[in-house]
């Protein structure tokens, strides 16, 4: 029989990555992800690995530099605004093409904003977030053991992929408690790191990509590279789950935290005899455009209704995946400010009225 055990978030998530391999993590403390550091002094000297409190969020990100030359599992978590700061690392790491962990527990913004939990960073984490032609992939977990068995996902796909990986929390998820079943160590089949610095040893020395290619061209060859890898990643890695969508005539798209509320509104809803589903990117990161274009062709779904944690930033990517074709909504709380069941039920309502009101 498998035993589930009792986890905060911010917790839970360091065993995962433990499981994953990672003996390496370097950050500075920032609410509301401070258990993360605080855990990691602890258990990594256990497991044999190594932490360090760095200076700055800045520091952290070019330790997991260096760590990720080595060819060892690095992770680093932040929120908000130790995010931002990293942004120029994160850049350079997927310029050379190396494998790291960064979680975000995402808190309240613009600015120092405030410490309670927010999905306000989704542009930054699905646009690249830095300067130039990049993306790094983002895992979206909604429970706390979902988060933890994604921390396994994440390292893999880093070193799959050699790229930087983002896993999105927030503020709610970092904090809670919950039962979980932690995951197994992943039997994933991953490429050699046969790009690590460990000094030539009877062999012609390795090499990382330069942080400056010139001239123009030897560059821009370097991103095509990139925008195929990039490409594959979409082809292979788009997560997400279908919930009630089968007779669906408005449905929700909604992630992590934001996604719990709008479950609980599904089922208030469909007692008043209303059909409501739900696309839940697990992925925001590619994210899963074909699904919801898929649903847009289909003349039984009518709208859509965007449900976040911020002032409507994944919206974008759903029209998008819409096209024109059927009318978007949005409900979002921001600033810390949770959803409200009630609230979002309201808006669903008022979406079905004016949805049968154009169809009669």
């Amino acid at each position: 029989m498998v035993k589930k055990i009792l986890m905060r978030g911010n917790e839970a998530l360091c065993e995962g990555a433990i499981i994953a391999g990672c003996r390496y993590y370097f950050g500075y403390p920032i609410t509301p992800q401070n258990e993360v550091p605080a855990y990691m002094s602890r258990r990594l000297p256990e497991v044999g690995g190594c932490f360090i409190q760095a200076e700055s969020e800045i520091a952290s990100i070019n330790m997991i530099w260096g760590a990720a030359v080595s060819g060892k599992r690095a992770m680093t978590s932040s929120s908000s605004p130790g995010i931002s700061l990293m942004q120029e690392g994160i850049s350079y790491l997927a310029g050379a093409e190396l494998p790291a962990v960064i979680v975000n527990i995402v808190r309240g913004g613009p600015g120092l904003g405030n410490i309670a939990p927010s999905q306000a960073d989704y542009f930054q984490a699905t646009r690249g977030g830095g300067h130039g032609d990049y993306f790094t992939p983002v895992l979206a977990p909604a429970t706390v053991e979902e988060l933890t068995h994604m921390m396994v996902d994440a390292f893999d796909l880093a070193d799959l992929y050699r790229t930087p990986v983002i896993v999105f929390g927030d503020g709610i998820l970092g904090q809670m408690t919950e039962p979980l079943v932690l995951p197994e160590p992943s039997r994933r089949v991953l490429p050699p790191k046969d790009y690590v610095l460990d000094g030539a040893r009877k062999r012609d020395p390795r090499k990382i990509m330069s942080l400056r290619l010139s001239p123009p061209e030897a560059l821009e060859q370097h991103n095509r590279k990139l925008r195929k890898k990039y490409e594959e990643i979409i082809r292979k890695e788009i997560r997400y789950e279908e919930y009630m969508i089968d007779d669906a005539q408005v449905v929700i798209v909604s992630f992590g935290t934001s996604s719990r509320v709008a479950r609980a509104s599904i089922h208030m809803a469909r007692e008043r005899g209303m059909k409501i589903g739900m696309v839940r990117p697990k992925t925001l990161w590619p994210f899963p455009a074909e699904i919801i274009s898929e649903l847009a062709d289909n003349h039984q779904v009518r709208a859509f209704i965007d449900v976040e944690m911020n002032m409507g930033q994944m919206i974008e990517d759903v029209r998008l995946a819409v096209s024109g074709r059927r009318n978007v909504y949005f409900y979002g709380r921001t600033a810390g400010m949770l959803p409200d069941e009630n609230e979002l039920l309201e808006k669903i309502v008022e979406v079905t009225n004016e949805c049968c009101l154009q169809k009669a």
